[in-house]
């Protein structure tokens, strides 16, 4: 039941971040899968992006693949939070501790990053390539999936797994914050006879937004490589030429990077990503704080309800 009240309010949380930021995730996107020399580059910056959707009257073309990126969020979010609320707790029951260590943390979170990603990388896939469609040319889940092979379905699986230490990072930055936190706040209120249970929502969003910016910068030349291996094929001059579009490996992606936007292309679009992922993770988690309660007396009523119901029909 704790698990599971985990991994609900993880997922609602991530859905909601996930669609009040969608545009901004699609503009941030589009700018990092371009691979260009400097001087051919088509977006000087991620403002350009959001131009063109206006200009050409394409605003709502912002949103394309929003129902993919939402069910990805929802069974990524759910499957990683019980995962390692799972993990988590049989570590504590095994080896009888009542806290985790930060190594034991981060081995948690990195296997389950890693059996989520797995999961949800097809989706995760064509969500990047609707992202990166022409505006007003996106294509459906089935039929952005059904184009290429099933292996094609999994492109930048290796890199995504690689990725799994940035959710890692993240969780155990945060839970070595808020563990503080709590341990600060119930040394204030020692002998008042109450303790703290859960962060508050503004404390809850600053952690959040720490943690996740630690985890970016971190991580970053490997989220801008995988963006480029899944990003839609595309036939505009200057493109077809790049060697990651004719072999979509970690490798190609390197070259690509490096011969045409030199060492600092690996960090292009760093600002967006940051502004983007710890405004998503602080909301994220934040939301995520202020409903597991809720979630939580959700589940012991309908328990409770189907235990009662249960015993009804057995005395008939």
């Amino acid at each position: 039941m704790e698990s599971l009240s985990e991994a609900t309010s993880g997922a609602i949380g991530a859905l909601v971040s996930t669609t009040i930021l969608y545009p901004l995730d699609t503009c941030k996107t589009k700018y990092q899968a371009e691979v260009r020399a400097h001087h051919q580059q088509k977006y000087r910056n991620i403002s350009d992006v959001l131009w063109e959707a206006i200009s050409t009257r394409q605003v709502l073309s912002l949103y394309q693949g929003l129902g993919t990126k939402n069910l990805q969020s929802f069974i990524s979010q759910f499957s990683y939070f019980y995962g390692y609320s799972f993990f988590k707790r049989l570590y504590l029951e095994k080896f009888g501790k009542k806290t985790i260590g930060t190594t034991a943390n981060l081995i948690i979170a990195a296997a389950a990053g890693a059996c989520t990603v797995v999961v949800t990388q097809p989706l995760d896939t064509a969500s990047s390539r609707m992202q990166t469609s022409e505006f007003g040319k996106s294509k459906g889940l089935w039929k952005t999936l059904s184009e290429g092979s099933w292996s094609e379905a999994f492109d930048g699986l290796a890199i995504s797994l690689l990725l799994t230490s940035n959710p890692s990072i993240q969780y155990t930055v945060f839970d070595q914050l808020k563990q503080r936190q709590l341990k600060g706040q119930l040394s204030s209120k020692t002998g008042t006879g109450s303790s703290p249970e859960a962060l508050s929502a503004f404390s809850a969003f600053v952690l959040g937004a720490v943690s996740k910016c630690v985890a970016t910068v971190l991580t970053y030349p490997a989220i801008r490589c995988k963006v480029m291996i899944q990003a839609v094929e595309t036939e505009e001059e200057g493109y077809k030429e790049d060697a990651v579009r004719k072999q979509k490996t970690i490798s190609s992606a390197i070259c690509a990077i490096w011969k045409r936007e030199g060492p600092l292309g690996f960090f292009k679009g760093l600002q967006a990503q940051i502004l983007k992922t710890v405004l998503s993770s602080a909301l994220h988690l934040m939301i995520k704080e202020k409903i597991t309660k809720t979630t939580w007396v959700l589940f012991l009523a309908v328990r409770k309800y189907l235990f009662v119901n249960r015993g009804r029909l057995k005395s008939s």
